[in-house]
């Protein structure tokens, strides 16, 4: 048995290679899906099995691509109902590959119709050693059940079960290895080590200490991060089977002529992926802005429009190849040009552009103690605003103002923060959009906020994917067992 693990950054996905002699099986493979193919190539044998713990929510994953190109066939959950042909499982279930065989348990809560994998080595025992857990439990924390909100409820309680009465009834030695880590939203917040041990995460995990089943469910369905727009749409598109990615429009180059022509099309957006600085400085008037530095792929599934077209602004072709790429693995299939020569080649075409004024830490301290008249608006997510925020700060999160720009005076000065700049230059581009015309950015956010001895340091913006109990274990365990 050998297992091999890849880490997709910013998404925050683990997937797995489990290798035999002549065969392996990759379990939950990303929509990329070279990495494994080399991989394979380079060990010297063939996939024959693609295993996949649930409908993945966060991204669209590579098994059409994967099983088209290597012949290996699909298992999934059969109460998943999948369109596309597979081997459906059930509790009891076991697949062979080699001396190693692969027990299926239900273990639904973070969606209703998850798997997880127990894995025995019958070379070595009769044991099991490890078990694909997927979403069900994480390094330090436990899927959500949030993600369907009419069920949230039930899934909590599924989800108790499934990690008390199964997952947990396995021997401590058992290695663990989850579908995500730090930094992924389906969870409330992971650690950052990629595997761990059964015992380990049950004397450990804050989330497994919650003995009470009603305070457990009370836990993970309240005051959770909130759930972008994609995790519903690519749950679908999972179960349908994506598109192959050879079947997607191709990007092509376009002249700073040949992209403005395209701008008269009503069902055509752009989207500037350049740093919050160069965006600030000099854009395409009505661009959506998300840096390719940030954490680009969860809000391009978040609040790009599906329904049209999209036209890139990178700083170079690697990066609208990067780009691309990264809104692919989120479902965003219509990126269909960029442009050649980037903001340079526009400018030089004479053509029209747009800005937002950047202010620093200080600026923005200037004006809240002097007499200006505007309006703080503190775009993060409310965990992140209860945490700490300034005095007056307004908090409409990010992808909230898609809808509540309304709530907002466009005629008022209109002062955007987040925790760094990057987020809060994507709520400003969405303000332009819709007719705000006198917007600053606070470039470093609440982060140089603190940095410059204005306020307390945000645990949220310091340790952004740490716990959000904010107090010690012990006392976690005897907040939630008493309540």
């Amino acid at each position: 048995m050998l297992l091999k693990h890849f880490f997709t950054e910013k998404i925050a996905h683990s997937s797995y290679i489990l290798a035999g002699k002549n065969g392996c099986a990759v379990i939950d493979p990303r929509r990329d899906v070279d990495v494994y193919l080399t991989e394979a190539r380079a060990m010297g044998v063939d996939i024959t099995h693609i295993l996949q713990t649930h409908l993945h929510a966060d991204f669209i994953s590579g098994h059409i691509d994967l099983a088209k190109e290597t012949g290996a066939k699909i298992y999934a959950a059969k109460s998943a109902k999948c369109a596309f042909d597979h081997v459906a499982l059930s509790e009891g279930d076991a697949i062979e590959l080699e001396d190693m065989v692969l027990k299926v348990l239900e273990t639904p809560g973070h969606t209703p119709e998850h798997l997880s994998y127990v894995v025995i080595d019958k070379s070595r025992s009769n044991s099991p050693v490890g078990v694909f857990v997927g979403d069900t439990l994480f390094v330090g924390d436990v899927g959500r059940p949030d993600l369907f909100p009419d069920i949230a409820r039930d899934l909590a309680g599924k989800l108790y079960h499934s990690l008390h009465d199964k997952l947990l009834k396995l021997p401590d030695y058992v290695e663990v290895y989850p579908a995500h880590g730090a930094g992924s939203l389906c969870g409330r917040a992971m650690g950052a080590k990629w595997t761990s041990t059964i015992g380990y995460e049950h004397r450990f995990n804050a989330a497994l200490q919650i003995e009470n089943k009603s305070a457990f469910i009370k836990s993970l369905t309240e005051n959770m991060p909130p759930a972008p727009d994609h995790f519903s749409r690519c749950s679908d598109i999972n179960r349908q089977g994506p598109a192959r990615l050879a079947d997607l429009p191709i990007m092509e180059d376009l002249s700073a002529g040949q992209f403005k022509d395209r701008l008269s099309d009503p069902n055509l957006a752009v989207l500037d992926t350049r740093s919050y600085h160069a965006f600030a400085g000099q854009h395409i008037a009505a661009s959506w802005h998300l840096d390719l530095n940030g954490n680009f792929p969860t809000f391009a599934g978040w609040v790009l429009p599906t329904d049209k077209d999209i036209l890139l602004v990178a700083d170079d072709y690697k990066k609208a190849l990067e780009a691309n790429t990264w809104a692919r693995r989120v479902g965003v299939d219509k990126i269909v040009g960029y442009l050649d020569g980037s903001m340079a080649a526009w400018a030089v075409a004479g053509f029209r552009t747009s800005r937002i004024e950047l202010i620093s830490a200080q600026d923005l301290h200037d004006m809240i103690t002097g007499d200006a008249d505007f309006v703080l608006l503190d775009i993060r997510a409310p965990l992140e605003y209860e945490d700490n925020h300034i005095d007056g700060a307004i908090n409409i999160p990010v992808a909230d103002l898609r809808t509540r720009h309304n709530e907002l005076n466009r005629d008022k000065t209109t002062v955007l923060i987040c925790s760094s700049g990057n987020r809060s230059s994507l709520g400003a581009g969405i303000l332009k959009q819709h007719g705000f015309k006198d917007i600053y950015n606070v470039a470093g956010g609440m982060t140089g906020y603190s940095a410059a001895g204005y306020t307390r340091e945000c645990r949220a913006c310091v340790n952004p994917h740490g716990s959000r109990f904010f107090t010690n274990f012990s006392e976690v365990k005897k907040h939630w067992n008493t309540e």
